[in-house]
């Protein structure tokens, strides 16, 4: 009974002039689409947020990659700063903002490394010259000159050439499987629309959904 009036109440939600419905993944889905269509750049690009050791947030922007059910993709170097606060608190948080659509996407909840066989796909997937800048950049550590990190790329690029770059083994991917994701969609007078869906156990156990004052 609860599932059902849980289903009856997110059918009832708007955002602006769209359904909320109770799958907030189809939700982003149809809000990243958008996207695609009115946004001059990137319309992936995500807001990252995570925490150092003294617990001081830090956040930058990275791009989204792939995005099901169990969560949302990126990639990145282990042994730059985001890496390295990833694979320490394995926790994460994100923010979507899409100017021209005026709305935005909040995302919340653990990480884990994807699997060898995703990270290696992507990586081939990648240009030659995004392959040898994972070689050649010391991400996040502090660099002398632009001209030292040009010859390192130029080095790889010789070594290389158009041959295959293997993966390397600081190189991965993180998915953020989110625990609460909320939708937020400009109003007037601030009268914004934002509705959020919390999970309510495990994965497949769906999602409960409210709105929330804006």
């Amino acid at each position: 009974m609860q599932r059902i009036m849980t289903i009856m109440a997110s059918e009832a939600l708007t955002l602006g002039e769209r359904p909320v419905g109770d799958d907030p993944i189809a939700l982003f889905s149809a809000w990243l689409e958008d996207a695609e269509a009115s946004e001059p750049n990137d319309p992936g690009a995500v807001a990252l947020a995570t925490v150092d050791p003294s617990g001081l947030p830090d956040v930058r922007m990275v791009l989204l990659k792939e995005f099901d059910a169990r969560g949302f993709v990126f990639y990145t170097n282990f042994e730059s700063a985001k890496g390295a606060q990833l694979l320490a608190s394995r926790k994460a948080a994100m923010c979507f903002h899409w100017k021209s659509l005026r709305r935005q996407v909040r995302v919340r909840g653990p990480v884990e490394i994807v699997s060898d066989a995703e990270a290696d796909a992507y990586f081939a997937s990648r240009p030659q010259g995004s392959r040898i800048g994972a070689w050649a950049s010391d991400q996040s550590r502090p660099l002398a000159s632009r001209a030292v990190l040009e010859e390192k790329v130029a080095a790889l690029g010789a070594e290389y050439g158009d041959g295959p770059v293997p993966r390397p083994p600081h190189w991965s991917g993180f998915r953020l499987m989110p625990t609460q994701i909320e939708f937020w969609h400009d109003g007037q007078f601030r009268l914004h629309d934002r509705a959020v869906f919390t999970r309510r156990g495990e994965p497949g156990d769906g999602w409960d959904v409210e709105r929330l004052y804006p």
